[in-house]
């Protein structure tokens, strides 16, 4: 399975839409979600869609939107407002199993290759 997305470069304020397609699997992820590392940072949750529910951290929560076409295994991160701080590489995953927390790392088992983007200020 691999997982694609991606980025840019976007002025402060702009909006963004990163997409995350997977390829080489024929069922469906139970969920999939976003993480970020700045540099010199810990990876950071950012978003996450399982089943009928989304889940956001904290420091995206009203700016960003994550949606998830199942049929496609096919995950979407529409991020507006856009601040400096969300420079970062942006890593789509996806994960087999129905687990917690969602906000984990460790329970997702299949992850892009990163994508970067850029806030500029």
């Amino acid at each position: 399975v691999q997982l694609q997305a991606g980025g840019g470069l976007v002025q402060a304020g702009g909006s963004l839409r990163l997409s995350c397609a997977a390829s080489g699997r024929t069922f469906r992820f139970s969920g999939m979600g976003w993480f970020r590392q700045a540099p010199g940072k810990e990876r950071e949750f950012v978003a996450a869609v399982w089943g009928g529910s989304t889940y956001y951290g904290d420091s995206v929560m009203g700016r960003f939107t994550i949606s998830r076409d199942s049929a496609q295994n096919t995950m979407y991160l529409q991020m507006n407002s856009l601040k400096s701080e969300d420079t970062a590489v942006y890593y789509c995953a996806a994960a087999t199993w129905l687990s917690t927390p969602v906000r984990s790392d460790h329970i997702y088992d299949y992850w892009g290759q990163g994508t970067q983007v850029t806030v500029s200020s």
